[in-house]
């Protein structure tokens, strides 16, 4: 079985209804990886579309720079540790971090998707099988305006059956009034009962974050995500060793040498990997790190289906996995693109799909919709 071709299909609301806000629901780039055989596989990447499309397509320039989708026809898909090897060391001097191996991570991610549709099996049986069948799923959304609209809006999402709801990023940073403001709003709403997570959105300086992280204890948070920026290593590891709440981060991390650092030199407890980010292959050897170092692991999800497909098949055949990030974003690129819906249960738990592959399909006229059929010079 050879690669025949690979289509890169960016997917964008119409720019009256793209928000300011921190959604990755508003676009994204789907991949198909065509076969010889009939197989096509697809694929996510979770990035700024357009750079990352361009990455795949770009021509070749010199052997240690090229773009990754010409690297790919002739080859076999089964292969997959070694086309990820390759298409790593053909972008070297361009890429080793950020949305070249986001690339990777989306193309990986098609791959096994077609070892699955080969080998008829689902994706996370190829991985070694499943710890979790279900997984506790928690809504994900951003804050409201303040915190009555926050407890409104965690009010709706404990309505709808979640046991858990985690708020994140703006208006969180503006001043400790509106941050305790948003908290307390967001744990009224949820009840006693459930579980509260925050996102701070990378916002506060390391001071800042100890000080926040001390205040929100008597809101029984079950992790506290990204207080700092990505890249204030240091701090984390100043945070993380006085904090009494779990420090959660990672979703801006692609590849085990950008992992590395954050588990080695931030000391985070949980590590949140994106599978639209990472790909498989690469998820797979970051978690065993992270499990090595003592850490838990969970998806970090806020895209399409084809990503919320992806994280369960890799969180279910990781045995610390307790929870799964489940983005409620009312988009339809959110809920539209693949034709499964992976809706929670009456308990809560959203269950991991039973089909060949990641067990999803495309919805095309999804697709033909949002396409972007050219770019404005």
């Amino acid at each position: 079985m050879k690669i025949t071709r690979i289509e890169a299909i960016e997917l964008r609301l119409p720019e009256s209804e793209v928000l300011d806000k921190a959604s990755a629901g508003q676009n994204s780039l789907i991949l198909k990886i065509h076969t010889d055989e009939g197989i096509v596989g697809i694929g996510e990447v979770d990035s700024s579309p357009r750079v990352a499309k361009a990455a795949i397509e770009a021509p070749f320039s010199h052997s240690v720079a090229s773009g990754l989708g010409r690297i790919l026809v002739g080859m076999n898909p089964l292969d997959i540790r070694v086309i990820n090897e390759r298409l790593y060391r053909s972008t070297f001097y361009y890429g080793r971090r950020g949305v070249v191996v986001q690339a990777i991570g989306g193309i990986d991610m098609a791959l096994w998707d077609i070892a699955g549709k080969y080998y008829n099996q689902p994706i996370y049986r190829l991985l070694g099988g499943a710890f979790h069948k279900k997984i506790r799923a928690y809504a994900s959304i951003l804050f409201g305006r303040n915190g009555n609209e926050t407890y409104e809006i965690a009010k709706k999402w404990v309505n709808k059956g979640f046991t858990a709801v985690k708020f994140g990023w703006a208006p969180m940073g503006q001043s400790e009034e509106l941050d305790l403001e948003l908290v307390e709003g967001a744990r009224r709403g949820i009840g006693d009962k459930n579980d509260l997570l925050i996102d701070a959105g990378c916002c506060w300086d390391t001071m800042t974050a100890v000080r926040r992280a001390k205040q929100f204890e008597d809101y029984k948070i079950l992790w506290l995500e990204e207080p700092l920026d990505q890249d204030n290593l240091e701090g984390y590891r100043r945070l993380t060793s006085v904090s009494n709440i779990a420090i959660a981060a990672g979703e801006g991390e692609s590849g085990r040498f950008a992992w590395r650092d954050l588990i080695e030199r931030g000391g985070i407890n949980i590590a949140q990997i994106d599978i639209a980010r990472n790909g498989f292959t690469e998820a797979v050897r970051i978690a065993d790190m992270a499990e090595d170092h003592g850490l838990r692991v969970v998806n970090h999800f806020y895209t399409t289906g084809i990503n919320l497909a992806a994280g369960l098949h890799w969180l279910a055949s990781r045995e610390t996995a307790f929870i799964f990030e489940y983005c409620v974003e009312e988009t339809p690129l959110r809920w539209e693109v693949t034709k499964q819906k992976m809706e929670i249960d009456a308990d809560g738990f959203v269950h991991v799909p039973e089909g060949q592959g990641l067990g999803v399909d495309l919805n095309e006229e999804t697709i033909e919709r949002y396409q972007v059929k050219s770019v404005e010079e």
